[in-house]
């Protein structure tokens, strides 16, 4: 009798079990779905900034303001998925992986362009990661000023420095900067996703409830705050630049979204999830934002403030109005991380590039079965960059006119010229042909904006200094 085998080949057994642990660039099996993506975009997209879009619409009026909204995001979406196309090299669905949007650049364009492409998205990252240190602390600082309020009397002088509320941001974010990457963010994102939910639906409710119940007359007008009335003619101008700019920087994500799409599963494949991804993000983006824009201004009319839960839009009930800061200083908090980490990643694997023998960048230690692993160039580099983001804010607290035109010099590459461009290359779409005309006149149309906006910026930013104290609440 002949000797028996068994049907299964133990060493193809082997093998395929280490098949599913991981993906087809070797990689640990990515887990990431529909819900973690759209929870990336969300927390990404809508910051606090939702809150001052009463002061935009107000600026630009019940025509210009609604459809300036809309058309960003239409834009938005679109070239988001012209980027999420471009992930894999060269084909979208088979190609290969690039992990950044520089390797995205790199694979379909090539030359000073991935340099120009780094800068633009490392030096926004920077920008934001500083900004909303300063806007959490601004909302933590609002808490304390509510309950003053309410205690003394809306005259009374509530005023608190910010520093001590940076420091406590700053504390917090050093530890979950320890999370190891981006795939560890998904539980962070999805409660930050929730608290812009919240915080919205709170400043929503009370403008509605503002407008419902009547009291102080407000003055709208279809052309925003009238010149002569409640502005400079000059004004108005540099205004509506920046309302507009304000708009358009509210809608990019487009600097984490290949890190969001390095995240999913390969089925369905990431192209087509991301797409989903973007639409829900965006589309429940501009329901909030249309909402809390035309609500708020239909209840401040042109005296909108800049931000109607931090800057005492609303004074009772205190209690909800602290629920909501709250809720801007979690998401913040966990909107910090998503944006962070691309710079993290970035800084640790260009060390371990350039020195692979080195113990300090590359050791990882097991200090408790089943944690994260411990480095301590993870530790020591990503605490001294939060501790330097930190004292960024502390020193320039107008530092938000700084971060208006690093969006403004960002918000063309990134959002608009590089997906469009990787678009063109990777379809082949023939020069001078219609598709090449429309997409290089959206192209043109977006740099305008961009220019326009950035010039806002540069003469807001030119007024703080004017007056520029450090140091001073």
């Amino acid at each position: 009798m002949g000797k028996e085998f068994s049907s299964v080949d133990p060493m193809y057994t082997e093998s395929a079990e280490v098949t599913k642990s991981f993906d087809d660039d070797g990689r640990i099996k990515r887990t990431g779905t529909l819900l973690t993506a759209s929870s990336h975009i969300i927390t990404a997209v809508i910051g606090s900034g939702v809150l001052s879009l009463a002061w935009a619409i107000a600026q630009l009026g019940w025509v210009v303001g609604p459809a300036v909204l809309m058309a960003f995001s239409f834009i938005t979406y679109y070239t988001s998925t012209l980027l999420a196309d471009s992930y894999r090299y060269p084909g979208p669905v088979q190609g290969t992986r690039n992990y950044t949007y520089m390797d995205v650049v790199r694979a379909h364009l090539g030359g000073v362009k991935v340099k120009l492409c780094g800068l633009a998205q490392y030096g926004n990252l920077v920008g934001i990661t500083i900004g909303y240190t300063i806007t959490a602390s601004i909302s933590m600082e609002a808490i304390k000023k509510s309950n003053c309020y309410h205690k003394h009397g809306h005259d009374a002088h509530c005023s608190e420095p910010t520093y001590p509320f940076m420091i406590i941001f700053a504390a917090i974010q050093i530890v979950l900067c320890q999370i190891p990457d981006f795939h560890e963010l998904s539980w962070l994102s999805i409660v930050a996703a929730v608290m812009s939910f919240a915080y919205s639906s709170i400043g929503l409710g009370l403008s509605i409830a503002k407008v419902v119940g009547g009291g102080d007359k407000v003055r709208t007008t279809l052309t925003g705050t009238t010149v002569g009335v409640d502005l400079s003619g000059s004004d108005k101008v540099w205004r509506t630049f920046q309302s507009i700019g304000n708009i358009a920087f509210a809608y990019a994500y487009s600097t984490v979204l290949i890190e969001i799409q390095d995240t999913l599963k390969s089925k369905p494949s990431e192209n087509k999830v991301m797409k989903k991804a973007s639409f829900i993000g965006v589309t429940t983006t501009t329901l909030f934002y249309m909402l809390c824009g035309c609500v708020g201004y239909a209840a401040f009319g042109n005296d909108a403030p800049g931000n109607f839960l931090t800057g005492f839009g609303f004074y009772e009930p205190f209690w909800l109005i602290d629920f909501a800061n709250i809720c801007i200083a979690v998401h913040l908090i966990g909107a910090y991380q998503v944006f962070a980490q691309p710079i993290f990643a970035f800084v640790e694997k260009s060390c371990q590039k350039r020195w692979p023998e080195s113990k300090f960048i590359n050791a990882e230690y097991m200090p408790f079965m089943g944690s994260h692993g411990f480095n301590t160039f993870r530790l020591v580099w990503r605490t001294s960059y939060v501790v330097v983001t930190a004292v960024l804010a502390m020193i320039f607290p107008f530092f938000n006119d700084i971060l208006g035109l690093i969006g403004a010099a960002s918000f063309y590459p990134l959002t608009v010229y590089f997906p469009i461009e990787m678009h063109i290359a990777q379809q082949k779409i023939p020069k001078y042909s219609f598709n090449w005309m429309w997409l290089k006149i959206l192209s043109w149309s977006c740099l305008v904006v961009s220019l326009v906006a950035a010039a806002g910026s540069i003469q807001g930013l030119a007024e703080h200094v004017k007056t520029y104290k450090p140091f001073k609440a």
